[in-house]
């Protein structure tokens, strides 16, 4: 951790902390503006987890990693992949200790919030004469965020011949985008002056524009607008209204990551909670090359809405791809092997924390809470209220991390997600120590996190980068 000069005995007693800028020169700083710009390009590519998977999967087998389909054996060194039904996944590098020693973990999730079409989204108003689609948010929002920006399309659609068409509407300068529409000040007074913040706007409410023109040609059609948005779609993609049922489509900012500040230091963007860590956990599990344990990064999805399905942190995948690796490093293992390995893991959860508001300062409290700016931030527990659903990490993993980051000069922060009271949030943290392994949350803090745009700091995205790095690398945790 930076510190800041002070009297003998208070720089050997105290925690003082200040800029991680102050500590950067000009070859630190041209290296972190250019790390920022690769992460842009991935926020701008990857805006579902689906999307994030097919990209990570492309990269990692530029720089020799294989599907373990392809390993007969595997032996130290090698570089797996393991994807688990398109939405999550892990990179792994096999290490020369034996794999019931344990092994190194980053794990990070790829989904984000966002608003998803219903099964059955496409209706036609004919008191107004619009076609709308009808939506399901995903995951923790402020509703009234989301409305008149420009939104685009992404996703899958399984047809009734089984194939499965991706779409992307809105992120091309010439393709339309979709807007949930608000009421106008002038008229709002009596439907929503009333409301509470969050009741702004409610869920049902969050209807998307999709269309306006009748189709002319079909003089006996009912709904000629609704008919002429469904034409458009099967023109294009071929599936039909019945086809919505099988898909996956998803309501997300068509804008993209940009700077922010005249100083450029920050980055504003959809989806920094949590493909901040997924970028940079990834980046890290590249530099990967002979590691003395063996290292993995997963990616879990569903963390959002709780970390339930078979995509996310409570499923059988975590058991089922360490039992695959070990399977092709002791093909006679036990079923207790596993669990020995499981148990003598290290984990750094990597997720985002809550960085103190400038104006709503009051939520924080201020000795515990995280600046953006200051490093990679540690939290020992999240939950809330009284530690509910925490994972609360020991004492001395606590100190085996720390130590880590000083020894790397790694700039790291303490902080809790606001004063006791207040609120709370939970991470993946809490279902990968089910398997006895060791595990504290890691991660940059951000501003104005679950919002269509989110804003961290270009040095905290560095740093999470070279924390995680160096997690992988150190021999002696």
């Amino acid at each position: 951790m930076s510190k800041e000069k002070g009297s003998k005995l208070e720089d050997k007693l105290s925690i003082k902390h200040e800029s991680s800028w102050l500590a950067v020169d000009a070859k630190g700083e041209k290296a972190i503006h250019k790390f920022s710009e690769d992460y842009k390009r991935f926020l701008s590519k990857c805006k579902t987890e689906r999307e994030t998977v097919a990209f990570l999967v492309a990269e990692a087998k530029k720089k020799g990693y294989k599907d373990i389909s392809q390993y007969k054996k595997l032996k130290p060194g090698d570089k797996v992949i393991q994807v688990n039904k398109k939405k999550n996944m892990a990179l792994a590098v096999v290490g020369k200790k034996d794999l019931e020693t344990g092994f190194r973990i980053v794990a990070s999730h790829i989904d984000s919030p966002r608003i998803d079409l219903k099964q059955k989204p496409l209706y036609e108003d004919l008191d107004v004469e619009l076609a709308l689609f009808k939506t399901h948010y995903y995951g923790g929002i402020k509703k009234y965020q989301w409305v008149n920006i420009p939104l685009a399309i992404h996703g899958v659609v399984v047809r009734a011949d089984g194939k499965a068409v991706d779409v992307v509407i809105g992120e091309d300068e010439k393709d339309p985008v979709f807007v949930i529409s608000d009421l106008l000040p002038h008229l709002s007074h009596k439907a929503q002056g009333d409301r509470k913040l969050f009741e702004g706007i409610k869920g049902e409410e969050l209807t998307v524009l999709a269309g306006h023109i009748p189709l002319k040609a079909e003089k006996d059609a009912k709904k000629k607008i609704k008919l002429h948005v469904l034409k458009l779609l099967s023109d294009k993609y071929g599936f039909t209204e019945e086809d919505l049922i099988s898909a996956e489509l998803t309501l997300v900012p068509a804008m993209m990551p940009r700077d922010v500040g005249l100083d450029r230091s920050m980055v504003g963007g959809y989806g920094h909670d949590d493909r901040i860590c997924g970028y940079t956990s990834f980046r890290a599990i590249l530099e990967m090359n002979n590691p003395e344990y063996t290292s993995i990064a997963y990616f879990f999805d569903k963390e959002e809405i709780g970390s339930v399905g078979n995509t996310s942190a409570q499923s059988s995948f975590l058991e089922l791809s360490v039992g695959a690796l070990m399977e092709l490093l002791k093909p006679k293992f036990r079923y207790s092997q596993l669990k020995t390995a499981l148990s003598n893991g290290l984990v750094l959860s990597a997720d985002v924390d809550a960085g103190m508001h400038p104006v709503f300062k009051d939520v924080h409290e201020t000795h515990n809470a995280a600046r953006i700016g200051r490093g990679i931030v540690l939290c020992k527990y999240g939950g809330a209220r009284g530690k509910s659903s925490a994972n609360d990490a020991s004492a001395e993993y606590m100190g085996r991390i720390r130590s880590l980051f000083n020894k790397n000069k790694i700039p790291w922060q303490y902080a809790e997600l606001g004063k006791v009271d207040e609120g709370g949030g939970g991470t993946v943290a809490k279902f990968l120590a089910m398997h006895n392994m060791e595990i504290v949350d890691c991660g940059p803090a951000v501003l104005s996190m679950h919002s269509p745009f989110e804003i961290a700091s270009k040095i905290d995205i560095y740093d999470s980068y070279r924390a995680y790095t160096a997690f992988f690398k150190e021999k002696n945790i």
